[in-house]
């Protein structure tokens, strides 16, 4: 069954906490979202309130993906770039999908419900995101139509002598 995404949904408790809990389940299955497993909700917490503060400030949007249980199973944060010359694109941050809900074609569905987000915002042409090198993610990504456009080696330390690329990937909107 399908995800049912939600472009800006109310934030109240249970979006919260399935944000943290999905932010955690995704790091601790090693997943590429700003922690190195083990992580703990109360690990992840500061950086979630980081982005529900964006979010009220309107810099950033979140789009969230349901499953059929209405638990919180995707996300991905469409975040404003507030460079006066570079507003005609956005970040796209925090891609995740539960791992229990992986291998079903979801990642492909959250990044084409992003793009369709990010084509309904005006004045905006294309998205940017950077992945962790090292984890095959820039075939991912391509694959969903993003070309690589930047790579600065050894710029993520994972952990002491476990240095990775931090690719930067674009996808036109038009």
């Amino acid at each position: 069954m399908p995800l049912a995404f939600v472009l800006d949904p109310a934030v109240d408790r249970p979006l919260r906490d399935g944000l943290l809990d999905l932010w955690t389940d995704v790091s601790n299955a090693d997943g590429a979202v700003g922690f190195v497993p083990p992580v703990t909700r109360e690990t992840v917490r500061p950086e979630l309130v980081k982005q529900l503060v964006a979010m009220a400030e309107g810099r950033s949007r979140l789009l969230a993906g349901f499953d059929e249980d209405g638990r919180v199973a995707a996300t991905a944060f469409l975040t404003f770039n507030t460079h006066r010359l570079m507003r005609h694109w956005l970040w796209l941050y925090t891609v995740m999908v539960h791992p229990r809900h992986q291998g079903k074609g979801y990642g492909r569905d959250l990044l084409a419900a992003a793009a369709d987000a990010a084509r309904g915002i005006e004045g905006i042409e294309a998205i940017r995101l950077t992945c962790r090198g090292g984890l095959g993610l820039e075939r991912f990504y391509e694959s969903s139509g993003y070309k690589e456009v930047g790579r600065v080696p050894a710029a993520i330390r994972v952990a002491p002598g476990d240095d990775r690329d931090d690719v930067v990937m674009l996808l036109p909107l038009h």
